[in-house]
């Protein structure tokens, strides 16, 4: 059965981002604190590549969340892609698959995102099969 999870979310730069190896790579390390449905924090390792036309530019992430998800406690990555040709943009934000640890073994779903006033907004759609875990 599918869900959804929505909230906000905040990000910034880390203290410790790494140096660029490429000049016309971007690199960037950016901690996330999420809050609603969706709350704990991540952290997120971006390359990004401006074109010489304005409005045309790629990036492309791997985000590492440690968070609760409905009542639901462990950690799972993100990958990201967006893309803007001339101003107008596309993005993919999905659930790496199998990525889900604790109680978030087996999530998937696709989160998508909207900035109103700064502000992100998130609404993320997913599934959460009831695995039950057996020790021995």
């Amino acid at each position: 059965m599918s869900e959804t999870a929505t909230g906000t979310f905040t990000v910034g730069p880390r203290a410790d981002a790494p140096a660029r190896a490429v000049p016309e790579i971007g690199r960037r390390l950016l901690d996330k604190q999420w809050s609603g449905d969706l709350a704990g924090q991540s952290v997120v390792e971006m390359l990004t590549f401006m074109t010489p036309v304005e409005g045309s530019a790629v990036y492309v992430a791997i985000e590492i969340v440690q968070a609760t998800l409905n009542g639901k406690q462990g950690r799972f990555a993100f990958f990201h892609a967006g893309v803007s040709e001339r101003g107008s943009q596309s993005l993919t934000y999905r659930v790496v698959p199998d990525s889900g640890s604790g109680e978030l073994v087996g999530l998937s779903g696709e989160l998508r995102l909207e900035i109103v006033e700064g502000v992100h907004h998130y609404s993320l759609h997913y599934v959460l099969p009831n695995y039950t875990l057996f020790s021995q």
